[in-house]
């Protein structure tokens, strides 16, 4: 349940109105866990564990984007059975817009930058598979044109500083063998443009580049045989926060790997996209991007093997398929298997082993435990050790996703996920794992009980990689406006 970035259309009729909507539902399932599907691409509203259950409620001011000036707020809360915690603030948000300029300050779901269907596996580097950073946002979220361009060129960018609000959830979680960071801060930074006019002629273009960076925090080492952690606070200063943002090497406060690679952890993704509106009501986009950590992999030194590939395509009204998506996702280079830094006696660098998502200083790009960035590179929430590592992010992987609506009344997705893993360069599988996950989803909205509507989803996975599981879901929710 995502508050809308803009106001929705029906919302026009109450005017300067208040959406709301509540929910309760659950999952139960046997085998290892909750269904693949039912666990990930929910912005961690979800429960790893079997037989789960929840009430949700959100109320939400939306944003209207064909106003010079709007404001948006939203308040959606939860309470949960068999999640990480009981009480879920899932979204907590203030944002206003003046033109083409924006902030937010809070935590709130958005979508990506370039791939926008909830069909897709997921953004490589920010996905709907975590809950979201509090943070601090400020640029042009949506495109704006340049001026005397006339609309064929146009540019959508942003800066947001935040921090991790995943302490108590660590503290719990880990195991005396287990290392890890609070309290850490976030940076995010992106810059996008776009090409083309689907007013004027049906193709356009988009191309950018997002890098995101965890730093600051405290780090507390494994516990030592008295069970003590030695704790060591990482620099939180002015000049952090400009490293937070800027990837630049560390100094004598900061430990040597920092110093001679940059202070902290950076990562990211070039995207690209072309897109074709057909007139006559059909459209395909097709979508590339290419994942990097650190500098490996931001230019063109090393080849641009690793990434994700896909195809989005809307179909004209009709009873049987409105919109279809088909993306293959791999990560098995990672500049290489080798790796050596510079040092007095060889002054040469060799990058390799980028060991994505994972990081020696940070708990990895994770945030209560489920990746941010891909789900196909599984979680630490899967780990039975409680280890901070991404222990399978070698992969290929393809995402099938499928959606249609027969009639007014129904809806219904259909998903599809292989992976294939070779686990990673630190922690080789020993055989290739494999996975297979489905999830078939049907949503009903009865005309006669309007604002009423409910889900039933059945999810299906079956490998050696996160094992075999079975499950059912069942929703029934509430959503309305209220008027002023």
């Amino acid at each position: 349940m995502a508050a809308a970035a803009a106001m929705p259309a029906a919302a026009r009729e109450f005017g300067d109105s208040l959406r709301y909507r509540a929910e309760i539902g659950g999952t139960f399932s046997a085998g290892e866990h909750t269904p693949f599907w039912m666990v990930n691409d929910q912005y961690g509203f979800s429960g790893l564990k079997k037989n789960n259950a929840w009430i949700r409620g959100g109320i939400f001011h939306d944003l209207d984007k064909e106003k010079r000036f709007s404001w948006g707020a939203g308040v959606d809360l939860g309470v949960a059975l068999n999640f990480q915690r009981v009480f879920i603030p899932q979204q907590i948000y203030a944002e206003v817009k003046y033109r083409c300029l924006n902030a937010m300050i809070g935590q709130k779901e958005m979508p990506s930058d370039i791939i926008d269907t909830d069909l897709s596996s997921g953004d490589l580097t920010n996905s709907s598979n975590a809950r979201p950073i509090p943070q601090l946002r400020i640029g042009i979220f949506d495109y704006a044109d340049f001026w005397g361009c006339k609309g064929w060129f146009a540019v959508k960018g942003y800066i947001g500083y935040g921090m991790f609000t995943d302490n108590a959830w660590i503290k719990k979680w880990a195991r005396p063998e287990t290392e890890y960071t609070l309290s850490t801060l976030y940076c995010t930074r992106a810059i996008y443009f776009r090409g083309g006019d689907a007013r004027q002629f049906p193709l356009t273009g988009e191309f950018g580049m997002r890098m995101d960076s965890q730093f600051g925090g405290t780090y507390y080492s494994a516990e030592d045989a008295d069970g003590n952690r030695r704790v060591e606070k990482r620099p939180t200063n002015l000049k952090a926060w400009f490293k937070g943002l800027v990837p630049m090497g560390g100094d004598e406060t900061t430990v040597a790997g920092e110093q001679l690679n940059v202070q902290g952890n950076f990562l990211g993704n070039w995207s690209f996209a072309l897109a074709w509106q057909d007139p006559k009501g059909w459209s395909v986009k097709a979508y590339y991007q290419h994942f990097f950590e650190d500098h490996s992999q931001m230019t063109f030194d090393y080849a641009w093997i690793d990434g994700l590939w896909g195809v989005h395509g809307k179909l004209p009204k009709n009873p049987f398929l409105s919109e279809a998506v088909v993306e293959f996702f791999y990560s098995k280079d990672q500049s290489g298997p080798g790796y050596y830094d510079h040092d007095d006696k060889i002054d040469h660098q060799v990058s390799g082993r980028d060991n994505y998502y994972n990081h020696y200083l940070y708990n990895g790009w994770c945030n209560y435990g489920y990746g941010i960035g891909n789900p196909f590179i599984i979680s630490p929430i899967y780990n039975s050790d409680h280890i901070f590592e991404f222990y399978n992010n070698r992969v290929e992987a393809w995402n099938i996703g499928l959606k249609g609506e027969p009639s007014p009344q129904v809806d219904w997705k259909l998903r599809i996920g292989v992976i294939r893993s070779w686990g990673s360069h630190d922690y080789p599988a020993v055989k290739i794992l494999n996975d297979f996950s489905l999830l078939a989803k049907v949503n009903y909205h009865p005309r006669r009980l309007k604002g009423w509507e409910g889900s039933l989803s059945i999810g299906w996975d079956q490998g050696s990689l996160i094992g075999n599981s079975f499950g059912v879901g069942i929703t029934i929710a509430k959503v309305g406006f209220i008027k002023f």
